[in-house]
This record gives structure tokens, C-alpha cells and sequence, in this order.
């Protein structure tokens, strides 16, 4: 049996807004193992099944450009949120938005790409600004998207700067239709993408792992009921659909009208654009998600501060 530590509990209790006492019986019962806890409280019907959000501990920028048909976004971490006000860490971050650009999205591809005319490579400057700004800093993720015709969209959410802040986004439109109209159809369902998050562009992209996973949280809720199989079944397709709309983007319903599903605004877009609209493709980076940083004893570090 794994000891089940308060941090376990916390985590647990911050992922699911379970009591704690039910998160403890749920790690004891899935001797310790998380995603296992938060089904069995699913199943119990003591959590949500709305998807949480990876919690977000790590500092610094998301930066989000595009140019045409293309469009690219990348997330650079450091130690503290003073950082990111901080000129020299904005202006890296822009730059290596701008490396992204032009290269296939890889990290690696960026830290090993020319640094503008400095004559070193983003890495080497990464590593000079290290030692000045004197936090450890690092180029976590990147993406690109791009169409053959059409417009890649960018929209970052409460930005610190144009182009840079905590939520960056990216929308591919591939479409022979007017490029403003498309600019600006693609920043509209940017925005939605900022605010529903996504996981899945279509129904058929959801993987089988994920999907299989909620089809047993669902199947445990109904049998609850206590009617029939056959009619657990049909419970179980329509709570699948409900599932769809809250992760998959082609149907979920338009924040901005809150009653057409994205699959219809992009069909309807046609008549305004001229011509068939796809949407090809989202990328959505919230500064530090799924990132853990260690908890810090505030007091403690005043404290500390005073000493020194």
C-alpha cells in the first residue's frame, strides 16, 4: 500500500473539489495512483467530470505571431512572474517567436537557430541572459501551424505586450476566401479557443485512451441508476455527446453567441468570406500548465531575505 501524503490529498482535492477526507479513501483505495483517484471519486459521484486545467506554476512569457499562412507560438519559462516585465526577457521571447516562425516548431530547431544579427545562437543567448537577468530561464515548448491558402490567426489573452502574455493561441483557417475576413474570423474563434480550451479539433481526433477512459467513468455513473443495460447504453452515447461539446472544438457551442457550434461558424463563414472555409488546425499554451513548482514558505523567505 502507498503512503498517502497531505500533498497527494491537496493535489487531489485541488484537481477534483472533493472533500478531503473522500480524496484520502480515494488514494487509499487506488493505492496512491491520481488519474485513478479522480475516476473512482468520478464514479462515486463526489467529483466533477469536467476536465481541470493542469495547474500553472511556472513564470515568464507566451509568445504568439503569425504572418500569413503561417503562425507560431512559444513558451519561455523562468523563476519569478518579475521576469516577465523584465526588457531583455520580453524582447528574447519575441525574437525566439519570430525563430519559431521560420523553422518546423521543434525546440531544438529554435536554441540552435542564428539569434538575429548577434552572431550566436538563441541557446547562447538564452545562456547570456541567464547570467544577467541571474534566474534560470529555459525555452520550454513550442508550435507551428501553417496552410497552403488562407491564414494562420494568432490572439494572446490579456497581453502584457502585443503579442506577448500568459495565453497565446493560434487558428488555422485553410481557405480561397478574403484574407481579412479570414484574419479576422480566425482571431474570433482564437478567442474562443482561449476561453473553452479545447482539447480535440474534431470528434474523430479524440484519442482512444481518452475516450475509452470517460466511457468507464459514464458507464459506473448510469449503472448507478439502477435501469436496464439498454438503457444504460443510450444514457451513456448521450452523456458522450455532452463529453464531445466540452472537448472536442468543432462542437462546442461559440462563446462570443453562446447557440452556434464551431462547425457551423466556420460552414457559415463562406457566404461573408467567398469561398469554403476549413479550419485546419488550434494550438492553445497557457504560461506554465502541467508544470509543478515547489510550495514556498513566504514568511520564511522574507525571513531569509532580512538575514541576508
Amino acid at each position: 500500500m502507498a503512503a498517502i501524503s497531505a500533498a497527494m490529498v491537496k493535489e487531489l482535492r485541488d484537481k477534483t473539489g472533493a472533500g478531503m477526507m473522500d480524496c484520502k479513501k480515494a488514494l487509499s483505495e487506488m493505492d496512491g495512483n491520481l488519474d485513478e483517484a479522480v475516476d473512482w471519486l468520478r464514479k462515486k459521484g463526489l467529483a466533477s467530470a469536467a476536465k481541470k486545467a493542469g495547474r500553472v506554476a511556472a513564470e515568464g512569457l507566451v509568445g504568439a505571431l503569425a504572418d500569413g499562412t503561417r503562425g507560431a507560438l512559444v513558451e519561455v519559462n523562468a523563476e519569478t512572474d518579475f521576469v516577465a516585465r523584465n526588457e531583455t526577457f520580453q524582447e528574447f521571447v519575441s525574437a525566439s517567436t519570430r525563430v519559431a516562425l521560420s523553422s518546423d516548431g521543434s525546440v531544438d530547431a529554435i536554441l540552435k537557430a542564428p539569434y538575429g544579427d548577434s552572431g550566436h545562437s538563441v541557446e547562447e543567448q538564452l545562456t547570456q541572459n541567464i547570467a544577467t537577468i541571474g534566474e534560470n530561464m529555459t525555452v520550454r515548448r513550442a508550435a507551428v501551424l501553417a496552410v497552403q491558402n488562407g491564414v494562420v490567426a494568432p490572439y494572446v489573452h490579456s497581453a502584457l505586450l502585443p503579442g506577448l502574455g500568459k495565453i497565446g493561441v493560434l487558428v488555422a483557417l485553410e481557405s480561397e476566401g478574403d484574407p481579412e475576413k479570414l484574419a479576422a474570423l480566425g482571431k474570433q474563434l482564437a478567442m474562443h479557443v482561449a476561453a473553452a480550451r479545447p482539447d480535440f479539433l474534431a470528434v474523430e481526433d479524440v484519442d482512444a485512451t481518452s475516450l475509452e477512459r470517460e466511457r468507464s467513468v459514464l458507464t459506473e455513473q448510469a449503472r448507478s441508476s439502477g435501469k436496464p443495460d439498454e438503457i444504460i447504453a443510450k444514457m451513456v452515447e448521450g452523456r458522450l455527446r455532452k463529453y464531445y461539446e466540452e472537448v472536442v472544438l468543432l462542437e462546442q457551442v461559440f462563446v462570443i453567441d453562446n447557440e452556434t457550434k464551431i462547425k457551423k461558424v466556420v460552414e457559415n463563414a463562406a457566404a461573408d468570406v467567398g469561398a469554403p472555409v476549413t479550419l485546419a488546425g488550434f494550438a492553445r499554451f497557457t504560461l506554465g500548465e502541467g508544470v509543478e513548482k515547489a510550495q514556498e514558505d513566504f514568511a520564511a523567505e522574507v525571513a531569509a531575505t532580512l538575514k541576508a
